[in-house]
């Protein structure tokens, strides 16, 4: 993994509700749209939570039953990243 990719992964994951994470986590997808990790439908879901800090688009991507492959690998990072800094949960 790349110095930029582990950047805007760290960028995806910002946790909902920190000032202007929507748009740190949009500017993410779209890293990853143009990377091809991530579909159009889904990066609109970004787009749509970009202005809304405290709404997570895996949230919002669960709710509309969209982006299974995305969140999967979303929640995986999470995960992964949570255990790195040895925080639990």
């Amino acid at each position: 993994m790349t110095d930029e990719d582990r950047e805007n992964w760290a960028l995806i994951t910002t946790p909902a509700g920190e000032d202007w994470s929507g748009r740190a986590r949009y500017a993410a997808a779209m890293y990853f749209y143009r990377k091809n990790e991530m579909s159009a439908e889904v990066l609109e879901i970004y787009r749509i939570c970009s202005r809304i800090d405290h709404e997570d688009a895996v949230d919002a991507l669960k709710a509309y039953r969209m982006g299974d492959a995305w969140i999967k690998k979303v929640e995986e990072k999470r995960a992964e990243l949570s255990e790195s800094s040895g925080i639990k949960g």
